[in-house]
């Protein structure tokens, strides 16, 4: 086997744990334990500290109830205590999961690198992180988290199922609980919508309703016994998927059957809860049912197909039973059947490759940035005796250079971020090493800003407080504009289409507009000292006034129509306000275009909720 290329994907669920195997070339392997492709998440703890997990726990349970617990996947803040001492629940997930990659390292021959949890689309940042503890304390690498809903999207890609870019689709992933998520594709992957979750509309709920039919029938002796009877009624639920009636062991050598009618009897009012989490899911989305591409429905109840007969007279909507609904996730997660494992849009976004021309424009504003900045420092007009000299300086000058130096940081640091979160191990979590090039590089721009206004000091000679003014307040908003977007690359809450890089893109036409805009404006006011020099001094100054306007124009709005509609009056007003007493006003109406920019990006692409597509 191909220990170095294999990725490892785990679905610690409530009530069972499923794991596979797969490799780039889209072969894969599902792990088995005791003959089974599901590992029962059950865990016992023993007296001396040792724990048995999946049907070695299950069948000490009749000997040993109060250490055994059939469900140890629970919220962080729960305690459990077993035999009159706390257990940390960590360490039993953790048990789980070290049995998982104990499987793993002896199918593959070695330790797997790339390792992919499913985790619920409902869960906050501390229940990830969570997990994320008890896959270290399994001693598996830092692994990466998959949503289990886009995971299941992922895999209908994988396996043919056409969802074009822009399309809804539900997933019903019902299990020991259920949970149901609006998805959305977008160019750079599958979004999260809305996502409702109820751990009583599942398989636990309707095993306990059974075992309490048969226990009605053939009271348990104790908690050994309702283990034992709770296991045989699971069994038989999940064997009445291909037969009509099963027998179900009871306690005292006793026997039942359970048919049909008796399952559906048992699950039709945990099944309509589905259903009704399915409604409110659509409706938290803001989409109508006619919106939906399809419903999809996964986990182990999903076999049921009273499911699918509820769900359609319930929503309105013929669902889609998932082939092998129980691994359907872990599939996706571990890019199961994909042949190229990076081209497959159902999972997260990994950040795409910037193309090398968007890296060959970040060098535009850099070196107008350079260029502003020194012509602001090689041409200030001198006033004043040889004993006492005052430099009147185009204070918008400095600002837009500013400007342009954090356009510039920003780009580059975010297509660095991103190449490399494309480039390395999966298992890193690529929005964070997006999220931390995004602030390195707008704390780049701002060291570069307040440098200029530290050597502008020093070269002219006048107290530093103007410069550090005119260079850093412009550029505080697109500053703060940028740590919230390098808050929401880090927390993956969403990942804007087309990648962080193409999102932080900023119009390289206005830079040279506005940027030639400046400069014009500054010859004009200081020309007047070459006489020989001298060329329409007033119509380059209009001219310039007319580009810095138009720049201004195509940073706040992208529709041409819009640009010559808004272009036409404010460069004629810009034009209009040439001259040293309002270089300053210049300067201030650009960075407040630039900041728009940012600030509309930001709410557009990040912040605002996705709308239903028109039809």
């Amino acid at each position: 086997m191909r220990a170095g290329e294999a990725r490892l994907a785990i679905d610690c669920g409530i009530a069972s744990t499923a794991a596979v195997l797969a490799w780039p070339d889209g072969t894969w392997l599902p792990l088995m334990f005791d003959g089974e492709p599901a590992l029962p998440s059950a865990v016992l703890v023993g007296g001396d500290g040792d724990m048995l997990t999946g049907h070695q726990a299950w069948q000490a349970a009749a000997a040993d109830p109060q250490r055994f617990i059939p469900a140890p996947r629970r919220s962080p803040e729960q305690q459990l205590a077993v035999a009159g001492a706390d257990v940390d629940t960590l360490d039993l997930v953790a048990a789980t999961l070290r049995r998982v990659a104990a499987e793993a390292q002896r199918a593959v021959g070695s330790v797997v690198e790339d390792v992919r949890l499913v985790v619920p689309a409902g869960w906050g940042p501390r229940r990830r992180t969570w997990m994320r503890h008890a896959a270290h304390r399994a001693g598996l690498p830092q692994p990466r988290l998959i949503e289990a809903p886009v995971a299941v999207a992922g895999h209908l890609l994988a396996t043919g199922v056409q969802l074009p870019v822009g399309s809804y689709i539900v997933v019903c992933d019902v299990g020991a609980g259920a949970e149901v998520s609006v998805l959305r594709r977008g160019p750079a992957g599958f979004e999260v919508l809305a996502t409702l979750a109820d751990a009583s509309a599942g398989g636990t709920s309707i095993d306990e309703t059974l075992t309490a039919m048969f226990a009605d029938t053939s009271p348990a002796g104790g908690d050994g016994q309702r283990w034992a009877l709770l296991a045989s009624v699971g069994a038989a639920k999940h064997a009445l998927a291909d037969r009509v009636a099963v027998t179900v062991p009871l306690p005292q050598g006793q026997a039942a059957v359970l048919n049909t009618d008796l399952l559906e009897q048992a699950a039709h009012p945990v099944l309509q809860r589905v259903a009704q989490l399915t409604i409110e899911a659509i409706a938290a989305a803001e989409i109508a049912v006619l919106d939906l591409a399809g419903v999809y429905c996964v986990g182990g109840v999903a076999r049921m197909h009273l499911l699918e007969k509820v769900l359609t007279e319930t929503v309105g909507v013929t669902p889609t039973v998932v082939a092998d609904p129980a691994t359907a996730a872990v599939r996706g997660a571990a890019d199961a059947g994909a042949a190229d494992a990076t081209a497959t849009a159902g999972l997260p976004a990994e950040e795409p490759v910037p193309p090398l021309r968007r890296a060959a424009a970040i060098a535009v504003p850099g070196f107008m940035s350079l260029g502003l900045v020194s012509q602001f420092l090689l041409t200030p007009e001198w006033n004043g005796s040889y004993l006492y000299k005052w430099a009147l300086l185009n204070w918008g000058e400095l600002a837009v250079a500013a400007v342009f130096a954090v356009i510039a940081s920003l780009g580059a640091g975010t297509v660095l971020a991103s190449t490399i979160a494309a480039r390395t191990n999966p298992a890193v979590s690529p929005g964070s090493q997006t999220g931390t090039g995004i602030l390195a590089s707008a704390s780049l721009g701002v060291a570069v800003s307040g440098m200029y206004a530290v050597v502008g000091s020093l070269y002219i000679g006048d107290p530093a407080g103007g410069f550090l003014r005119w260079a850093l307040l412009p550029i505080a908003p697109i500053v703060a504009a940028a740590a919230v977007m390098a808050l929401v690359a880090a927390r993956q809450w969403r990942t804007p289409p087309g990648g962080w890089s193409q999102l932080l893109a900023f119009p390289t036409g206005s830079v040279v507009t506005a940027g030639l805009g400046m400069m014009l404006i500054q010859y004009s006011l200081t020309a007047d000292r070459w006489p020989h020099m001298v060329l329409w001094i007033d119509l380059a100054s209009r001219l310039g006034g007319l580009l810095l306007g138009v720049g201004t124009v195509m940073a706040v709005v992208s529709q041409p129509i819009l640009r010559l509609i808004l272009g036409a009056p404010l460069a004629v007003i810009t034009a209009a306000l040439v001259g040293w007493p309002a270089s300053g006003i210049l300067g201030a109406i650009y960075a407040i275009a630039v900041a728009a920019w940012w600030l509309r990006q930001m709410w557009t692409r990040l912040l605002r909720p996705v709308a239903p597509a028109a039809r």
